[in-house]
């Protein structure tokens, strides 16, 4: 993490030696459970951070109500005003690190909260504008939002701005709640391109900040491999399903989500060439309910798509994520045909790379299908993995063949 080496009379908070051992092995946050003191805080402050021998460890955002108490912003010593001119450099260098990355598409992640140094921050492009989460109660203080929207505003003069909010956040931060917002400009809805196929963006409705950007790069490497028939099991918008349509004889997506289908339908009508004989079927099912009825029924494919929203948001739910992705995984290879072609993902932080690929081992043991691994993938580059910082990297993909 850049470094600032000015003094500040900010007030302290000290932590214990876990605490201290955690920061100085490269990680951010500090646990509410590691604080040792603190003074009479206001929620959001910047402070000192200190072990409890007293020793300087840098400075960070105090939460007054969140689990991760302390969110470090920089190990060295920075004052309040200079708060506003590191905000402003770090949202700099996140836009040029995007320049070195982002091929291909118009839509990506501008700023990912720690990745970029700017912890509870994140800003993700769709063409000409921008959505905008502010998930802790010091990137929502008065100040700090005012930067940051300046700041976009002056690198990327996007038409608008967009905030878009998760109540559940807010409600653990102590945040009063709002409704989601157009911050700047007159317009929430445009298109935007990834890899050379289209999409409609709502910036108020739909999921997390609009769409999946982090799954850019999986959408064109599964593409490259499918063939035959396909199924896209927990389609969304189409992201995966429209990459495949274009080197496979049919696709059909599903998903519980009928809006989601709907928009889907529309981005497939986007895209749609003028000699087109092949339609994409969208499919309102239940994804579990749906394999069970395809597999028992004898039901084949060449190409299988499985990318399930995050199974195990916590350690606790790790056993029963556990058995939903085997379940899941189980299912498709016994509707693979040979040498069939499964994308399997997983979101779920808690559960690592081994433990999907040990996982899908299981099933295919169970299935009696031998699996070639062609791919194992991750998040797309623009959204930046920081090594000390575990949480940065929560993607999996697998790209496998069925033999």
């Amino acid at each position: 993490m850049p470094k600032v080496t000015e003094t500040s009379a900010l007030p302290e908070v000290r932590i214990s030696g876990r605490g201290a051992s955690r920061l100085q092995s490269g990680h951010v946050w500090v646990y509410r459970s590691d604080v040792e003191s603190t003074a009479d805080l206001a929620a959001g402050v910047l402070v000192r951070i200190a072990d409890h021998r007293g020793k300087p460890l840098g400075t960070a955002f105090y939460s007054s109500s969140s689990q991760i108490a302390i969110r470090m912003l920089s190990p060295g010593a920075i004052s309040q005003a200079e708060l506003p001119g590191l905000l402003r450099q770090r949202i700099r260098d996140a836009v040029a690190h995007r320049k070195l990355v982002v091929r291909d598409t118009d839509a990506y992640r501008v700023v990912f909260s720690e990745a970029d140094f700017l912890p509870g921050l994140i800003v993700d492009r769709y063409n000409d504008l921008l959505s905008v989460q502010f998930l802790t109660q010091a990137m929502d203080s008065t100040l700090v939002r005012e930067t940051t929207l300046a700041a976009l505003r002056e690198e990327i003069q996007p038409a608008a701005i967009i905030e878009r909010v998760e109540p559940r956040v807010r409600e653990l931060e102590h945040l009063p709640l709002r409704e989601s917002q157009l911050l700047h400009g007159t317009t929430t809805n445009t298109v935007f391109t990834m890899n050379n196929i289209k999409f409609h963006f709502d910036g108020l409705h739909g999921q997390k900040t609009g769409a999946f950007l982090d799954q850019r790069e999986n959408y064109a490497a599964a593409a490259q491999y499918a063939r035959g028939e396909a199924l896209d099991v927990f389609c969304y918008q189409g992201g995966f399903a429209l990459h495949l349509a274009r080197h496979c004889e049919k696709v059909t997506g599903v998903d519980s989500s009928r809006p989601a289908l709907e928009v889907a339908e529309e981005n497939e009508n986007l895209n749609r060439q003028a000699n087109a004989q092949e339609e994409i079927e969208w499919i309102e099912a239940n994804a579990f309910d749906l394999l069970k009825d395809y597999a028992s029924a004898g039901r084949q494919y060449d190409t299988i798509v499985l990318d399930p929203p995050a199974f195990a948001k916590t350690k606790r739910d790790l056993a029963a994520a556990a058995r939903g992705y085997k379940e899941l995984n189980l299912r498709a290879l016994k509707m693979l045909r040979p040498s069939g072609i499964l994308v399997t993902c997983s979101c779920s932080y808690h559960v690592s790379k081994q433990e999907l690929q040990d996982i899908v081992v299981a099933a295919s043991l169970d299935a009696r299908r031998t699996v070639r691994l062609l791919e194992r993938r991750g998040q797309a580059k623009d959204h930046p993995i920081v090594p000390t910082i575990p949480e940065t990297a929560y993607l999996k993909a697998l790209i496998l063949q069925a033999i």
